[in-house]
């Protein structure tokens, strides 16, 4: 729905269905009900979360007309597809391979340009158009510096084919369209600081290069195509996990110039460890540990140093002496603050939403919390309920009333 904060989704990536017709069902099923408990009489948006095989299917133009016709009929809207996750997403077990295929992969760069053109097909008008994607690849799979630069190279050369797609779609429809790149622990693009690195010293010369052989562009057209086709999907709970505050990120994106494809509002786990630490490791096990996610974990010591832990298991088994503080990637609901004795970086969501409101970052916020269906069971309500909940509170945060 369009507010004066932007326009506020959540991504459909809380239902399950990594075919159309499954996926779709359960859009049926929630939206009409969602759109008329938050938007009322208005529009709502739709973060469209678009498996492989969905793709496949809803790029046939019967069923994408199909698709706008319900779209219409059920005043909702589509600005943004969430194209991180590939494979399923619910009902089995995702873990790394959340990341497969990676961007090293011509896989994954079709699999990115079906969605947009896709998202081509469904855009309104005067809207920018937006896919979030994975951070390059998992970074613990390249186990040496030779390979992980590899990695990066190849992961770089790809998107730098999809940049010269969405200017040819931009040149086309008049729209201009973006892939935002969501970094994530252990991702290749761990966090905001690797992010804006390779950004500025692997994307933009490599881009600059690229552009100058292919389209012919001074070093002045090849950095603005960059900035407007390659932005970053801040996932608020992976910035959090990371101990990188909001105020840090908006400066850093400030000085580089560097554009925000969407805000993807979550929450993360967060526990402190100078106070009853046996019982709260022993909560966290017993309430949060789960097969199907990966839930990393970012341990911080009393000397200020960082410890990553690949998942919630391999942090439980470790040795935590003279750690203070975890902060677990589990996209914990955002209207909830304390656990009992756990916490969630909800703070970290508020702070920016507050400099969202002051000074605008993106048009697009959507509200991410997948993990439905592995919470405890007391903090689980029916979807549709659930996700009124968490959009209502969004825009309470942001002094949004009809």
């Amino acid at each position: 729905m369009l507010t004066k904060a932007g326009h506020l989704t959540y991504c459909s990536n809380i239902h399950p269905g990594a075919d159309w017709d499954s996926h779709f069902a359960e859009l049926k099923a929630n939206l009409p009900y969602i759109r008329e408990k938050v938007a009322h009489d208005g529009k709502l948006a739709i973060g469209l979360r678009c498996a492989h095989e969905a793709a496949l299917e809803l790029e046939k133009p019967e069923r994408l007309a199909e698709f706008r016709e319900w779209l219409e009929e059920n005043q909702l809207y589509v600005f943004c597809i969430n194209g991180f996750p590939y494979g399923t997403f619910h009902q089995s077990v995702v873990k790394d391979y959340v990341h497969a295929p990676d961007w090293t992969t011509s896989m994954r760069l079709e699999y990115t340009r079906r969605l947009f053109r896709i998202l081509a097909a469904l855009l309104p008008e005067n809207m920018t158009g937006a896919v979030s994607t994975p951070p390059l690849s998992y970074r613990r799979w390249w186990k040496t510096e030779q390979n992980l630069s590899y990695a990066k190279e190849k992961a770089t050369a790809n998107l730098l084919e999809l940049v010269d797609d969405l200017i040819d779609l931009t040149e086309k429809t008049g729209r201009i369209f973006h892939v935002d790149i969501e970094p994530e622990p252990d991702g290749i693009l761990d966090n905001g600081k690797d992010f804006f690195t390779w950004y500025r010293e692997i994307l933009i010369p490599r881009g600059k290069e690229f552009l100058a052989n292919r389209r012919g562009y001074n070093s002045e057209q090849a950095h603005q195509a960059l900035l407007n086709h390659v932005r970053l999907c801040y996932d608020v709970c992976h910035f959090a996990v990371s101990y990188e505050s909001a105020q840090w990120a908006v400066d850093e994106l400030k000085k580089s110039g560097i554009k925000v494809g969407r805000l993807q509002l979550s929450s993360a786990l967060r526990i402190d460890l100078d106070h009853n630490r046996d019982e709260k490791l022993g909560l966290l096990a017993r309430q949060f540990r789960e097969p199907v996610y990966l839930h990393q974990v970012v341990a911080r010591t009393k000397t200020g140093e960082l410890i990553h832990y690949p998942d919630l298991d391999a942090a439980l088994e470790a040795d935590h002496s003279g750690q203070l503080e975890w902060r677990v990637h589990f996209h914990v609901p955002l209207f909830i603050d304390d656990y009992g004795l756990l916490n969630s970086t909800q703070s970290d969501l508020k702070e920016l939403l507050e400099l969202h409101k002051n000074e605008p970052l993106t048009e697009y916020l959507e509200i991410e919390t997948y993990t439905w269906g592995v919470l405890p069971e007391s903090l689980q309500l029916p979807i549709s309920d659930s996700i009124v909940r968490e959009l209502n509170w969004v825009k309470e945060q942001l002094k949004v009333h009809e």
